[in-house]
């Protein structure tokens, strides 16, 4: 019965973890500005990592990180558009071709509450079948 615990704690875990990078991206799409970028250092030494600076020639204090827009292709000297947050306060960079952690969150909903469920109805049968013995 203990198995059916996995489930729900390892999609919690996963929804927290998730969740997170969605409070960013939902961040990024009240607060962030669209503007184009130049790669000014791409670093392909593990996880891909672009250095960017304004087209105008300002730093820009943010890097592109593989996940949202360094991808192999991506050299130096190229130009990108992205989404970051002048201010500050989202800590991350988007690129237009970055997904949606929403449906994923949803999936990882459902199973956590359907096992949740299907293991709180069998422990409760077993508990009227051997619990009065």
């Amino acid at each position: 019965m203990a198995w059916q615990l996995v489930v729900p704690l390892m999609a919690g875990v996963a929804m927290g973890v998730f969740g997170n990078a969605a409070g960013d991206e939902a961040a990024l799409a009240d607060r962030g500005t669209w503007t184009d970028v130049v790669v000014v250092r791409m670093d392909d030494s593990g996880t891909n990592q672009c250095d960017l600076r304004m087209v105008d020639g300002r730093e820009l204090a943010h890097s592109l990180s593989e996940g949202d827009g360094c991808n192999d292709w991506v050299s130096k000297g190229d130009l990108l558009s992205v989404r970051y947050d002048p201010e500050g306060v989202a800590s991350s960079m988007d690129d237009p071709g970055s997904s949606s952690y929403g449906g994923f969150l949803g999936t990882l909903f459902v199973m956590a509450v359907m096992m949740g469920t299907w293991g709180g109805v069998r422990q409760s049968r077993w508990d009227r079948e051997y619990g009065g013995a």
